[in-house]
């Protein structure tokens, strides 16, 4: 059993009938579910990841003050922490106050100004481009499992949706550093017999082409440690995780390095296929940086467009 297994079982169990019970006055604005912060709200969770906060647990998004006032939101933490502390092998740690932790009741304001500093989930097309990435996955992974009048689960619907200027500006940057880091610089560094400095050129490289595989995907990518696993389960790009981890695992040695420029050459060809199969570039070719620049051409908004290439990455 996973994380959102148990987190699940455990709501179903206990959560819902203490809300059908206790707070039916909650009922029609309140969400329950597990997301947020932590291996086991994207499913990743394993032996490893269970040496801390792991137990059995859901939050619960309660709207504002004006809607739910403070007695009523401490009277419904008081519920919660009363819950059984045992279930399916699993233990519970003591409460926090209201918010403090990753489970129990959590104002749904705070959950959201936490992970992309608005509220209400209400970016602006700037917002887009500077609020990281990791945090939007977190606003929106794991799963909501009652959610009363679905405001909840609206704003988590409009982070999950990226405004096509936004993904472009970032499309657009990733591929110049692409090309700069990797295909232009790679080899000359290493002519310059600077390994170290090469390997950084490679890192900078794999970032940018894992970066753009989500972005091609429409998925937010997720905290560093876990951007292997979910690259692997992606539509477009699940088959480059091999080949990116072989550039950053492996030595720059001139018997390596001849392979690993092929191996760069090729991501890079296929990204730039992709691009052009979402028709986000009519460029010619297979050069990063020019389908960049084409990609920035097409973004609608002149401000975004006409910042620098690199201002979203």
């Amino acid at each position: 059993m996973n994380g959102l297994e148990l987190a699940r079982a455990y709501y179903e169990a206990y959560g819902a009938p203490m809300l059908r019970e206790d707070f039916p006055d909650l009922l029609p604005v309140i969400a329950a579910g597990l997301c947020g912060s932590g291996s086991e709200c994207f499913g990743y969770d394993d032996e490893v990841s269970r040496d801390h906060d792991f137990e059995p647990g859901f939050c619960l998004f309660l709207p504002d003050e004006e809607t739910v006032d403070r007695r009523r939101a401490f009277q419904l933490e008081r519920a919660y922490d009363a819950l059984p502390k045992e279930f399916a092998g699993f233990s519970r740690s003591r409460m926090n106050p209201v918010g403090g932790r990753r489970h129990g009741v959590i104002r749904r304001a705070d959950f959201f100004r936490d992970k992309c500093g608005a509220p209400d989930g209400g970016l602006d097309l700037r917002d887009w481009l500077t609020v990281p990435e990791s945090l939007l996955a977190e606003a929106v992974n794991g799963e909501v499992f009652y959610d009363g009048d679905g405001a909840f689960t609206r704003i988590r619907a409009n982070l999950s949706d990226m405004p096509e200027d936004a993904r472009r500006k970032k499309i657009a940057g990733e591929l110049v550093l692409m090309k700069q880091a990797g295909i232009y610089n790679y080899p000359r560094i290493l002519a310059h017999g600077e390994a170290g400095a090469a390997q950084l050129a490679v890192h900078a490289f794999a970032e940018a082409a894992v970066h753009l595989i989500f972005l091609l995907n429409r998925r937010p990518a997720p905290y560093y440690k876990w951007k292997f696993r979910a690259l692997r389960a992606l539509s477009f790009g699940a088959e480059l995780a091999d080949a990116v981890e072989f550039l950053l695992l492996s030595d720059n040695e001139p018997g390596t390095a001849g392979t690993k420029e092929a191996v760069i050459a090729d991501i890079g060809a296929l990204i730039v296929g992709e691009v052009k199969r979402q028709g986000l570039s009519t460029a010619e070719g297979d050069d990063p940086e020019v389908h960049g620049y084409a990609v920035n051409d097409g973004i609608a908004d002149a401000g975004v467009r006409n910042l620098h290439i690199l201002a979203a990455v």
